[in-house]
């Protein structure tokens, strides 16, 4: 095995990075059906507490206490999804810089590879005949 690219390394990297953004996508999607869940027990809370009904006025206090604890949990849930989604935006800017230097590294690898191809032609070319004149005496 021989030394390895440095776009090659680097190639791994941008893929380890990008499956970190898609780990922190996925947390910010359980996070938003989890404030969706929040949100839908509050709304039928707040139906049950406005209810006509003489069974819900009997636990109209329980409701209340319900919901002020549904409307804790909606607060921190959001301030949850806008931190994830804060560690979204730095784990892709990570991969995009990650990115650009494996392209750098990769354009870098080919001009070298180009050079030495010239550099190879040059010397097939000026040591053909040099080498022909050597053996001719």
């Amino acid at each position: 095995m021989g030394p390895q690219k440095k776009s090659d390394k680097l190639k791994r990297l941008v893929a380890v990075q990008r499956h970190m953004e898609r780990m922190a996508e996925s947390d910010v999607r359980l996070t938003r059906s989890r404030i969706e869940e929040n949100a839908a027990s509050m709304d039928t809370v707040m139906n049950a507490i406005g209810s006509l009904d003489p069974l819900h006025r009997m636990f109209a206090q329980n409701y209340a206490d319900r919901f002020d604890r549904l409307a804790a949990t909606d607060k921190q849930l959001h301030s949850l999804q806008h931190v994830q989604e804060m560690k979204v935006m730095r784990e892709r800017a990570k991969g995009d810089r990650l990115e650009e230097n494996m392209k750098e590294a990769r354009a870098q690898e080919d001009r070298k590879g180009e050079d030495d191809a010239i550099y190879d032609l040059l010397d097939i070319r000026y040591a053909t005949p040099a080498s022909s004149k050597v053996e001719e005496r």
